[in-house]
């Protein structure tokens, strides 16, 4: 599998919100969020989510599972801005056997900021693909 979700943009339609502030040092010249620094916005979210499911990372990390990212991809709606506080919506979008997608959806207050997908790999140590764990599942 791989890219195949179009993340909604409504916030009532994602099941867990992580909230973080922009950063000085995350802005460029224009005065705006750099488009490179959406990435570690949605790393963060995607952690904790999985924190908040009751699977931290460095749990299924030790059992030998791990999340390759395969795919990444953001659509800019309207600019982030140094100090702007951001609800970084989080949705397990789709699953297959080895493959999962996240779609994210970024807001200030009540204006959108982004929209965004990440295609993970359910990978072993040696970093050959196994099966999703089963707590892993799109309903």
């Amino acid at each position: 599998m791989r890219l195949s979700v179009e993340p909604s943009r409504r916030a009532d339609t994602y099941p867990f919100r992580h909230r973080l502030r922009v950063r000085f040092a995350e802005t460029d010249a224009m005065g705006v969020v750099h488009h490179a620094a959406y990435l570690p916005y949605l790393e963060e979210a995607c952690v904790e989510y999985l924190r908040a499911a009751g699977h931290p990372y460095l749990e299924f990390r030790a059992e030998g599972v791990d999340f390759a990212v395969l795919e990444a991809t953001v659509s800019y709606v309207s600019p982030l801005r140094f100090d702007d506080v951001v609800d970084v919506h989080v949705a397990l979008a789709a699953a297959s056997r080895a493959t999962f997608q996240i779609a994210y959806l970024l807001t200030v207050d009540d204006r959108v900021a982004a929209t965004a997908v990440t295609v993970h790999g359910c990978v072993r140590p040696d970093g050959r693909p196994t099966r999703l764990p089963t707590w892993l599942q799109v309903d």
